[in-house]
């Protein structure tokens, strides 16, 4: 592909990754990691390398895309702070143990984890699977381990955890509305330290391509970052006039196929 080609194409998948967002309540993540790996094969970028490429060039971009989310839902006081902060420890140390994790595994194996996640993330959106309430907001030291199982699996994924966040919160009878802010202020956390692990665990490594900084190709970065926050809010007002729920499920059909691509290929 020409650079031009290819700065193009990130910034399409900037702009899909925001509208997803927007539109389903989804996080990038879950469809800038199986595109990237796609675009890093017409890249002819490495396969050992593609699936953590793409894994820590998400987590980056979220670090970025985070930030206005957390502010607007920080101004309309929907951010619990108290549960931030216990589950931030935990997130930490969780974000860069999964970021070690997935460095471990070979790019077949990670790709073949990356469709399993995906296939049982579109059966959850199309069986509409919400967890019911049925326990309380532990302790310090219990928000502080669910923190970290978030944080790894997350940063194994390179999702924000809205996934993941969401139910647990709200099994544990925080308030919706609570339960989305809060989730979206966990997500710079998981995302800074799993991008920071990925910085680390990828130095130096053989077939990464030019212009990478460990794990995070810049390119990716810069061109999904430049349109995904702008077509996140163009998600939102679209579903207002839209039916959601009907393109919701369309939505999770499509990601079981790539998710079975993955598991095929």
């Amino acid at each position: 592909m020409t650079l031009f080609g290819v700065i193009l194409l990130y910034l399409l998948l900037g702009a899909l990754a925001g509208t997803m967002a927007g539109l389903f309540g989804i996080g990038g993540g879950l469809v800038i990691v199986p595109v990237l790996i796609f675009s890093f094969g017409l890249q002819g970028i490495s396969p050992d390398v593609a699936a953590h490429l793409a894994v820590g060039t998400s987590l980056s971009t979220i670090v970025f895309t985070s930030i206005s989310s957390i502010r607007t839902h920080h101004m309309h006081g929907a951010v619990r702070w108290d549960l931030f902060r216990p589950m931030t420890v935990g997130v930490v140390g969780g974000a860069v143990l999964g970021a070690w994790t997935a460095a471990l595994l070979s790019g077949a194996a990670l790709e073949l984890i990356i469709g399993i996640f995906v296939i049982l993330v579109a059966t959850k959106m199309l069986l509409e699977a919400n967890p019911k309430p049925g326990r309380d907001v532990p302790g310090r030291a219990g928000l502080g381990v669910a923190g970290a199982f978030i944080g790894w699996v997350s940063a194994i994924f390179g999702i924000g955890g809205g996934t993941i966040t969401v139910p647990y919160l709200s099994w544990c009878n925080v308030r919706m509305q609570h339960t989305v802010a809060t989730s979206a202020a966990i997500g710079f956390p998981i995302a800074a330290s799993g991008a920071a692990g990925n910085i680390w665990a990828g130095w130096g490594h053989e077939g990464l391509p030019d212009l990478s900084v460990g794990f995070i190709y810049v390119p990716a970065l810069v061109g999904i970052v430049a349109t995904s926050v702008f077509f996140a809010r163009f998600g939102a007002r679209l579903a207002h006039r839209l039916d959601a729920r009907l393109l919701k499920r369309i939505f999770a059909c499509v990601l079981i196929l790539v998710g079975l691509r993955f598991l095929l290929s």
